[in-house]
């Protein structure tokens, strides 16, 4: 009797095909991606844990040219996600797409060595880093939405930036002792973010594979495959509208790292040299909650958790605001920034994916984070000019209360439109 059972193909589908769905909920590439990411943002946090140190120190800028570097650096992204996402769409190469830009993104840390300090040049150096993030970040997370079931998004991207902020909790503290080491060694942090850049594109293009395409892009007629035009009219669908405006609005309404960490810098008169612990801070907080926060998602809806991630920022604000900086308010401060970004940043990616068609999903995931980075280019030169004009607390002030009056709005608009079951 067990033999004619053992034999029978039908079961022994049924069996296989079951083995790898309790064996694995996280894909492969997932996982690959993962340590793509854990590399590389090691690299790039190296060089972004020490940038707002060598704006202001080694040279020498106001708040508000700060501003608009650290605007355009979150900005000029945008337009290239779209594209990238585009690229990837027509083509299914979403790896391809992705390699050029962590290419693109590694080779720009030998053009930092080469700028020597000149804000005009470090300021394009910036700007190309930025469009090689720009390139790769839709395909990236496509791969990710592709390689999903949908009942395990959350968990999905947040496996995914954890590891990445595993990463991102590496480079702070190699940036840390490398300038204890050789204090004002910029370019020495540089030049190892290169390497390790090189690193990361070499295990995409080893080892990631793309996706099979979906049947309905092959057997599409070309004017219905995916387009500029097409990926606009994704705003016509109101839930993916809801998820742009809360996500742009509330984005505009967030300070940026680099100010987040100044204005905690100025106010604590933390030395120079620990500075870059201060990220290694947000680092560890965001590692320890992106997986809990990505399950929450999926099991009591990734809207609500995305507003609880803005909850937590508009108490960082209140401790940047109203708190005395000692040592016990700046690590409350840096855990509040960690959780709101474990809330938010897969998140909003995993929210979005149940609303994005598959030919269209690199796109539609682009289109998103371009709003949200155009806003947040628009947050960064505000801020600045705030603080120049008036002064650091007066700025976090009007963000402060900005985000307070925006907040139940966005949870509204979200509740207004649903997830899909």
């Amino acid at each position: 009797m067990y033999t004619s059972v053992r034999n029978s193909p039908v079961d022994v589908d049924l069996v296989e095909a079951a083995r790898p769905q309790r064996r694995r909920r996280i894909a492969q590439t997932v996982v690959l991606l993962g340590l793509v990411s854990l590399v590389t943002d090691l690299s790039q946090e190296m060089v972004v844990a020490v940038l707002p140190l060598y704006l202001v120190v080694q040279m020498g800028l106001s708040p508000l040219l700060i501003g608009l570097i650290d605007g355009l650096y979150q900005g000029v992204t945008a337009a290239l996600r779209l594209v990238g996402g585009l690229l990837a769409d027509r083509r299914g190469r979403y790896k391809e797409v992705a390699a050029v830009g962590y290419g693109v993104s590694a080779i720009a840390k030998l053009g930092l060595i080469a700028a020597g300090g000149a804000w005009v040049a470090t300021t394009g150096v910036l700007l190309v880093d930025r469009l090689g993030k720009g390139m790769r970040t839709a395909p990236r997370d496509a791969l990710i939405s592709l390689s999903s079931t949908k009942a395990a998004l959350g968990l999905s991207f947040g496996v995914h930036r954890a590891m990445d902020t595993f990463g991102a909790l590496l480079g702070p503290l190699a940036a840390f002792l490398l300038l204890a080491q050789m204090p004002n060694g910029f370019d020495s942090i540089f030049m190892v973010s290169f390497c390790l850049g090189t690193i990361g594109v070499g295990i995409l293009v080893l080892f990631v594979r793309n996706p099979p395409r979906p049947a309905e892009i092959e057997e599409a007629p070309r004017v219905a495959r995916p387009s500029m035009r097409a990926a606009f009219s994704l705003f016509r669908l109101p839930r993916f509208r809801a998820i742009a405006i809360a996500g742009g609005v509330l984005g505009f309404l967030t300070i940026s790292d680099a100010f987040v960490y100044l204005v905690a810098q100025h106010r604590s008169d933390l030395e120079p040299k620990w500075f870059p612990l201060l990220f290694l801070g947000t680092a560890l907080a965001y590692l320890l909650l992106a997986i809990p926060f990505g399950r929450l998602g999926d099991r009591i809806g990734r809207g609500k958790v995305f507003v609880g991630g803005h909850v937590c920022l508009l108490g960082l604000y209140a401790i940047l605001r109203f708190a005395a900086l000692d040592t016990v308010t700046v690590l409350a401060a840096l855990a509040l920034l960690g959780a709101y970004y474990a809330a938010t940043d897969g998140v909003l990616m995993a929210l979005s994916s149940t609303t994005v068609p598959e030919v269209l999903r690199t796109s539609g995931l682009g289109l998103i984070s371009s709003v949200t980075a155009l806003c947040r280019f628009g947050s960064s030169i505000v801020f600045g000019a705030l603080w120049t004009v008036w002064n650091p607390d007066a700025a976090v002030l009007v963000f402060m209360l900005g985000l307070a009056v925006a907040l139940p709005l966005a949870a509204l608009v979200l509740k207004r439109h649903p997830e899909p079951a």
